[in-house]
């Protein structure tokens, strides 16, 4: 996998607040893995379902795999930030 940098981040995020779903998936990845940014494995989560939701076979692998390393508060919270950030997406 290649670093993510500062610059990439921040258009991933870009991307992702147009719904880009690979935008969504990168971020997955990033959070998973701390590619520019901590390890977050709330926020990996997060942004895996997101990209599930929108059809990424690849992230739906992923967020299970998280969700099995993570505790069920953890997993609620990430299930809950993507349904805000989904609200605040569509507003």
């Amino acid at each position: 996998m290649a670093c993510i940098d500062v610059d990439s981040l921040a258009q991933y995020e870009r991307d992702a607040a147009e719904g880009r779903a690979d935008a969504l998936y990168n971020l997955g990845l990033a959070y998973s893995t701390g590619q520019g940014v901590s390890v977050d494995l709330v926020a990996a989560h997060k942004w895996f379902n997101l990209a599930a939701v929108r059809g990424v076979e690849a992230a739906k692998g992923w967020r299970n795999q998280l969700a099995a390393e993570m505790a069920p508060a953890q997993i609620a919270e990430a299930q809950k930030l993507a349904r805000e950030w989904l609200n605040v997406c569509r507003a």
